[in-house]
């Protein structure tokens, strides 16, 4: 836990000189509303990293294009935690809508597309909707399969999610 106490006192400091240093709807005060979510998810703060995720969002949507990566890495955050405080709903919508953005932006076999698919598939396997999950796991697991070796961790995760939910079938 110290760590996470150092490397959010540190991310803090870095905001409140940003503050004062950039325009107020500035990328990089995104990029630190970010970087200060993700610690205090790691910590399992959610509401706090929400609250930041929050307000990188905001930010995303005035200084970047609608359509722009970054935000669907901020909607994919959010639905992380929605996810992981049981609110399946709020969390498929941050997952599709950062699917749509990156289905828009990204390559068709790019990672990120796959983050995507699984997060959706993990969801749909949570609420006990399997088909659903599968089809979306199935989907991960065909871009994973192009775009990272055949030993990476993500492509042995859906794999174990695919075989899981096929048994819960």
């Amino acid at each position: 836990m110290g760590r996470y106490s150092k490397a959010l006192s540190s991310y803090e400091r870095s905001l409140e000189i940003q503050k004062i240093a950039l325009p107020p709807n500035h990328p990089d005060l995104a990029a630190s509303y970010n970087n200060i979510g993700a610690v205090y998810y790691n910590m399992g703060e959610y509401s706090k990293a929400l609250s930041s995720y929050e307000r990188s969002l905001e930010i995303q949507k005035i200084a970047l294009p609608p359509n722009h990566p970054d935000l669907a890495g901020s909607y994919n955050n959010i639905g992380l935690v929605y996810e992981n405080i049981g609110e399946y709903s709020k969390a498929l919508s941050s997952y599709e809508r950062s699917l749509q953005i990156r289905k828009i932006a990204l390559p068709p076999n790019h990672s990120d597309l796959a983050h995507s698919y699984s997060g959706i598939g993990t969801v749909y396997d949570k609420m006990g909707e399997y088909s659903k999950a599968l089809s979306y796991y199935e989907k991960a697991q065909d871009i994973w399969k192009k775009s990272l070796p055949s030993n990476h961790p993500h492509v042995a995760l859906v794999k174990r999610n695919i075989d899981n939910v096929k048994k819960k079938m």
